[in-house]
């Protein structure tokens, strides 16, 4: 692969990543070549390196812990024993007069401008507000704090004013209908739950009043609702079942001097926050992660990897139904300025978010690959029209960005510009592969498995592989990784879900090449993934190749190999405005696959379709698409609440009606 981008000294020397190094000769008296050989020590000794993050990042802790790792065993690693400490504690650690903690842009106008800032100062009153309301309302640790908010201050405040409670927060945004919320909240039974009346996405606004109304009916567990008005100023729904005040009557009820801000010293492994899995098949999978495991794991992810530094402005498109949220609100840690962003962003021709950074100063942007697709369709040229001097690192996730993604970076954002692809999953909520700062960057890699992220390529039979694609697995525990899922007393679903296939290690489902200089590759879902002849495929290798083509707006591609049947892959494509699916354009598509991957890699057929399926967090339903076209009921194949555009489900329950005539 090309070399895109390479360090330079200043860059090197001015890491976070360099700074560790030289903490580590100067306190263990250990020296490493390069960063595979850090790496490499991460995982063989793997309780020192925990150990010394712990050390480096001086955790704070009101008792400290016994050992570090008491148990190996996966699932059930306990981490740090008897230490006691607190999440939200550490936000708070290093204030700042010279920059705001919050950067808040929004298309809802009428509570806010378009742009604006909380202070440091500001943002501790209005949490110990927040958290000294909470514990009149009887919340204690352990309690669910639930919020139905979208990326906004307030959502901010919730989390942290719960956290230093030791109760427990979860987050849906509202774009999420009302069955997409319940298959949520009702599994975790909260107490406290924050809602919006509403919102405005591309110019138009979105009544959630009713969603709202049905959520409190359908929570008997709730005693308050905290109602935030966004689209009116008025907004208060009307229940007598629990007691329902305003954002600005709860903070007002501590009285005029704000009260103190505590924090309960809790176990390295209580409960922080349940974060959801996309939920394609059956319920949403309610996954735990723990106060320490968070702290430590975000700590090295956003320092060393993201080089996150106190003096940047770290952004990342994201709303709070997905992981990238809590990551994000996790750079306060590091005491730099988190930027968030409410809206659309395909405004003003795509160019929104470019234009926040540009406004704001924004050091580090963090998007998904599709948006940067998006971005390279719409043939924008950010640099060409955005001061984006002040930026120094553009991350994406969320599925694989292509060569051609990386090289747009480049060639329409910012020629000197990191680019810092990461891949990992709301699972461990962090990544296992992205960023170093040390690593030269390659056209269509990332460029290293994580520090203490034991990650490998193996095959069925369980053995590992260089430079071959393979099933992701972990071999070795995460400190961020569930600590159980809510309602699994025995932890069933738990195994089931990452420790079926190789029985004490963690298989997480993408296919992934780890390369002969120790970059990786993700191919996309193992369970998705294509098998035409015995030569393995990524689904997004087909669509890198297909979604080029001017005419294709998206496609999905599935191989119906099974129950011994013969392999039939059909490709489903969107096509763009005014174009047709015509004898001419089908060669051109199996062309360029012929092309640019392989004569195994030509579909059996070439369909158009009004939309594709996809999940809430954006991904496309390859395997529920599959299973129906193999004559599963779509209810059964996929849960309609995990699903973004239902609708979308109904063409190809009548195609797999049609092909079994």
């Amino acid at each position: 692969m090309s070399i895109l981008w390479q360090p330079d000294a200043a860059t090197l020397e001015q890491s976070n990543l360099r700074a560790y190094l030289r903490w580590l000769k100067a306190q263990r008296g250990l020296r490493f070549e390069d960063y595979h050989s850090l790496w490499q020590w991460s995982v063989s000794e793997l309780e020192a390196f925990w150990r010394s993050i712990w050390e480096y990042f001086d955790i704070q802790a009101a008792q400290p812990y016994e050992r570090v790792l008491a148990s190996r065993q996966m699932p059930g690693a306990v981490w740090f024993p008897r230490a006691r400490l607190n999440y939200a504690a550490h936000a708070f650690r290093y204030p700042s007069d010279l920059s705001p903690a919050l950067i808040f842009c929004t298309e809802t106008t009428t509570r806010y401008p378009q742009t604006s800032a909380l202070s440091w100062a500001a943002l501790r009153e209005r949490v110990a507000r927040l958290a000294a309301w909470l514990r009149s309302a009887g919340v204690q640790p352990g309690d669910r704090v639930a919020a139905y908010l979208p990326n906004m201050p307030e959502a901010v405040v919730a989390f942290l004013a719960a956290a230093s409670l030791g109760a427990i927060w979860s987050s849906c945004s509202p774009d999420m209908g009302s069955t997409s919320v319940l298959d949520r909240f009702r599994q975790i039974a909260p107490k406290v739950l924050l809602v919006v009346d509403g919102y405005i996405y591309n110019g138009k606004p979105v009544d959630r009043r009713p969603v709202v109304e049905e959520l409190i009916r359908a929570l008997p567990s709730l005693t308050d609702v905290v109602s935030v008005p966004y689209l009116n100023e008025a907004y208060q729904p009307d229940s007598a079942a629990v007691r329902v005040q305003t954002w600005d009557e709860v903070l007002a009820s501590a009285g005029h001097t704000a009260p103190e801000l505590t924090f309960e010293a809790v176990p390295f492994d209580h409960p922080l926050w349940v974060l959801y899995s996309s939920g394609t098949t059956g319920l949403p999978k309610p996954i735990v992660h723990s106060h320490g495991g968070i702290l430590l794991e975000h700590l090295k992810a956003l320092a060393l990897h993201g080089d996150i530094k106190p003096s940047d402005r770290f952004f990342w498109f994201t709303t709070t139904g997905w992981m990238m949220w809590n990551f994000l609100v996790s750079g306060l840690l590091l005491g730099c300025t988190v930027m968030l962003y409410d809206g659309s962003p395909a405004r003003d021709g795509m160019m929104a978010l470019w234009r926040f950074a540009e406004q704001q100063g924004m050091t580090i942007f963090g998007t998904s690959a599709a948006y940067i697709t998006a971005c390279m369709k719409a043939g924008i040229e950010p640099r060409r029209t955005c001061d984006l001097s002040a930026l120094r690192a553009v991350g994406s996730t969320g599925s694989p960005l292509s060569e051609e993604g990386f090289r747009w970076v480049y060639q329409c954002v910012k020629p000197d510009v990191w680019l810092v692809p990461i891949s990992g999953g709301t699972d461990v909520c962090t990544a296992f592969v992205g960023g170093c700062p040390l690593l030269p960057v390659r056209a269509g890699e990332m460029q290293c498995r994580y520090l203490g992220a034991d990650v490998q390529a193996f095959d069925e039979a369980g053995n590992p592989l260089t430079d071959q694609v393979g099933e992701l697995v972990v071999r070795q525990p995460m400190p961020s990784m569930p600590i159980y899922f809510w309602n699994d007393p025995e932890g069933r679903r738990y195994r089931e879900s990452y420790f079926e296939m190789y029985p004490g290690i963690w298989r997480h489902g993408d296919w992934v090449r780890i390369t002969a200089e120790g970059g990786v590759v993700i191919y996309g879902r193992s369970d998705a993934t294509i098998n035409r002849h015995g030569v393995r495929i990524g689904t997004s290798e087909i669509y890198r190749v297909v979604e080029s083509l001017p005419q294709i707006a998206d496609a999905l591609v599935v191989d119906l190999e099974g129950l011994g049947g013969a392999s039939y892959m059909p490709l489903f494509v969107v096509l763009r405005e005014g174009a047709t699916l015509d004898e001419a354009l089908i060669e051109s598509i199996k062309s360029a696959i012929r092309e640019h991957l392989s004569p195994r890699c030509v579909p059996d057929a070439v369909i158009a379709v009004p939309e594709i399926p996809r999940t809430l967090n954006g991904k496309k339903m390859e395997v529920p698409v599959k299973k129906i076209l193999l004559g599963a009921p779509a209810d059964k194949a996929a849960n309609p609440g995990s699903v973004a555009n239902p609708s979308a489900l109904a063409f190809f329950v009548e195609f797999a009606r049609q092909r079994s005539r």
